[in-house]
């Protein structure tokens, strides 16, 4: 067809005066019956590249598709550009029998131009049975990464595909990828027998979106902040496990953020719906997990944030990939722990030995990425084949904008590339870390090369030091992964010219991200990272001292240390804020606390403190169903341990949400149980003791007692003289 012509068509499908990229060669090269693999960045246009050729050819297209949401969203835009229903039709386990037949007669007759199929779909006898007997024009594979084991999002039944196109029919494939490494590039091409492909790869660079890593500390405090500074703005947070992603999302929303959860736990209709009021801007953000996003055209998705690490640099980028597809902002922030990695590790234990090694493979490269100084753009492009000049990253990731300390490095790069020659170009990084450092490891001495001349000759620098370089120098192509034998470091040509001819080499100092909290700390200790301020703390002891004599009652009954400890950290000054401070609820804010907002917004106004704009709430138990089923079945005086084993929890955990609940200023009456195991006289022994004690503290009522009553009975009583004087 002809190039006039073909923009005719683009212009009367879709609306636009010129194609972006190299879609018009792609698109033409599918026209003219060639085998087609399509590499380009999310955002890039690769629908069109099938859409297209499809609307133009007799027959049908065969789309393959990993996700029935994913296919819905694609049916929905194709049947936007033609005044019939049927141009477009997908074929999976969502539909029912009638229209299962009714999208096969559409195809027969050949009104659909488009099939989209799920390859689980494709495996059915049937559907093969029916695809032999319809006129196909080419087949599509969307998202092809899928077929490698090497990708992101490997999908076994992707692995099939090839087979089955042949039992079907013998026509033209188009494999399409947002994300594919030399290695993967090629395991796709080799899989589905098409080596022969014309190969068109767009440049991977997103020069709109900006990388960061952060540390993960106070996560999900961060988290609240951010979002919090992008009003109004969209944007996905990704967590690694469906529980996260509840936990989060349920966090958002007490914290005043429209935010709406997405996984697979979530029945069909819940996940469309859900998909679809982010679409139509109902609700600002999604917490997902990975499932959610892919193939989603929402151009002005602002964020991505990733509370855990992805497993992979593919995973990351096609994520990250979702935001600013509109060509605006897109930040992309990471919270970074090692711990997360550490986890992700365990998960790969019991799989098949050669998927460990390829899940700790991808592992590494993510390490890599959070850990190094170099340029992030860079980094992420050289990992998909492509030179960058970090020069034209203009600040946009946190590395070149707050560059690190440099120091000279040539001599080093020397060693580690002179190490590299000596061992044959035979090890991974981890090997020749140790081997320059002098580390007697088991593979070390397996290999004899601890008897070698030159072992340990970098011994002044430590296996940190030297990890770092080899990033920075497989960055800037003096060595490269072997394909193959993923991870094996092989000297370039380039390298091999360092070795002959040394020049000056800048070395950049990497990160520490040693020191990261927890992921799940922030929301249930009262151990906040960082001091809390001193000055207002003992103010808020004296006062509350004061008021402890004016109403007669214990300090800690007015509010707990923990609680004035997050007062340090959080500076409420209205009774609303003072509800977000850990272990005051409503009940106890309202009794208690207007002399300390008064008295804590007096200090911050005197000492000008900048006060944290983002408020997180208390525990989340306190906001959740949990709360209110544990106090309905104590009003049913069910006995704890009933209660425990219907929620699926232990004595001693009801016991401590029980804690929870009445230290924020619920009342719970749990005097029917506590009847069974003291009588009256010994409670009101215990009772007198809390109502007299400096400190509720357990071991110290366990000793003034002299042991008389064990610690669950001062335990529950505690709770009981709390409930009451409290609240």
């Amino acid at each position: 067809m002809a190039k006039d012509d073909l923009k005719i068509a683009l212009r009367k499908f879709f609306g636009f005066d010129s194609f972006k990229g190299n879609q018009e060669d792609i698109i033409t090269n599918v026209l003219d019956g060639n085998n087609t693999f399509v590499i380009m960045p999310t955002g890039g246009g690769k629908s069109m590249c099938y859409q297209l050729p499809a609307l133009l050819l007799e027959g049908t297209a065969i789309v393959v598709s990993p996700l029935i949401a994913l296919m819905k969203n694609q049916v929905d835009s194709i049947r936007s550009v033609s005044n019939n229903e049927a141009v477009a039709h997908f074929l999976n386990s969502s539909l029912t029998k009638g229209e299962i037949n009714k999208v096969k007669q559409d195809v027969q007759s050949g009104i659909t131009k488009l099939l989209f199929v799920a390859p689980e779909s494709l495996t059915k006898v049937e559907n093969i049975t029916f695809l032999t007997s319809v006129n196909v024009s080419f087949f599509a594979i969307d998202e092809a990464h899928c077929i490698s084991e090497w990708g992101h999002d490997f999908r076994p039944e992707y692995r099939r595909l090839r087979e089955i196109f042949e039992k079907i029919q013998d026509v033209p494939v188009i494999a399409l990828t947002a994300t594919a490494t030399p290695k993967v590039q090629y395991d796709i091409q080799k899989n589905l027998n098409m080596l022969d492909a014309t190969v068109y790869k767009s440049s991977f660079n997103r020069d709109n979106l900006y990388y960061e890593i952060r540390p993960k500390k106070d996560v999900e405090k961060e988290i609240i902040r951010y979002i919090k500074s992008k009003k109004n703005k969209s944007g996905i947070v990704y967590c690694l496990s469906r529980k996260k992603v509840e936990e989060i999302s349920e966090l958002l929303q007490v914290n005043g953020i429209n935010a709406l959860p997405y996984h697979a736990g979530l029945d069909a209709n819940t996940r469309a719906k859900h998909q679809d009021m982010f679409l139509m801007e109902e609700t600002s953000v999604i917490v997902a997990t990975i499932a959610f996003g892919m193939g989603i055209d929402k151009p002005d998705v602002r964020f991505v944030v990733h509370h855990d690490i992805p497993k992979s640099l593919e995973s990351y980028y096609q994520e990250t990939g979702r935001a600013g597809r509109d060509g605006g902002e897109g930040e992309c922030l990471v919270f970074y722990n090692y711990k997360d990695i550490e986890k992700l590790e365990k998960f790969l234990q019991g799989k098949p030995v050669a998927e460990q090694e390829i899940g700790k493979q991808l592992l590494n490269e993510m390490v890599s990425f959070a850990e190094t100084s170099v340029c992030r753009r860079k980094f992420i492009l050289h990992y998909f084949g492509e030179d960058f000049d970090d020069a034209n990253c203009n600040e946009y990731c946190d590395n070149c904008k707050h560059p690190k300390e440099k120091t000279e490095g040539k001599e080093y790069v020397k060693m580690f590339l002179d190490a590299v020659l000596e061992l044959q170009e035979m090890q991974k990084g981890k090997h020749y870390c140790a081997y320059l450092s002098g580390n007697l490891t088991a593979e070390i001495k397996n290999y004899k090369h601890d008897q070698l001349e030159n072992f340990g000759i970098g011994k002044e620098k430590d296996e940190v030091y030297w990890n770092a370089l080899i990033r920075q120098v497989l960055v800037f192509g003096l060595v490269s992964k072997d394909i193959e034998s993923y991870g094996i470091l092989k000297l370039t040509e380039k390298g091999r010219e360092y070795i002959q001819n040394p020049t000056s080499f800048t070395l950049v100092k990497e990160h520490d991200f040693s020191s990261s909290d927890d992921a799940d700390s922030i929301i249930n200790s009262g151990n906040k990272a960082g001091a809390h301020d001193e000055v207002l703390y003992s103010m808020l002891v004296d006062l509350r001292k004061s008021i402890s004599k004016q109403k007669n009652i214990p300090p800690f009954v007015i509010f707990q240390e923990p609680s004035l400890i997050d007062m340090c950290f959080q500076y409420p000054i209205s009774i609303d804020e003072l509800t977000n401070i850990q272990g005051v609820g409503n009940g106890k804010a309202a009794r208690y606390g207007e002399p300390f907002i008064a008295l804590i917004s007096n200090y911050v106004e005197v000492n000008e403190i900048e006060r944290p704009q983002d408020l997180i709430v208390k525990s989340l138990v306190n906001k959740s169903g949990l709360k209110v089923q544990l106090i309905q079945n104590i009003d049913r005086k069910l006995p704890l341990e009933d209660i425990g084993r219907a929620l699926g929890k232990s004595y001693e955990e009801v016991i401590e949400e029980i804690e929870a609940i009445v230290s924020s200023g619920t009342r719970v009456n749990i005097n029917y149980y506590i009847e069974d195991i003291l009588d009256s006289e010994n409670q009101d022994e215990i009772y007198d003791y809390f109502s007299e004690a400096e400190s509720d503290d357990l071991t110290a009522a366990y000793h003034e007692f002299d042991g008389d009553y064990s610690e669950e009975e001062l335990r529950l009583m505690r709770i009981k003289f709390m409930s009451e004087m409290a609240n």
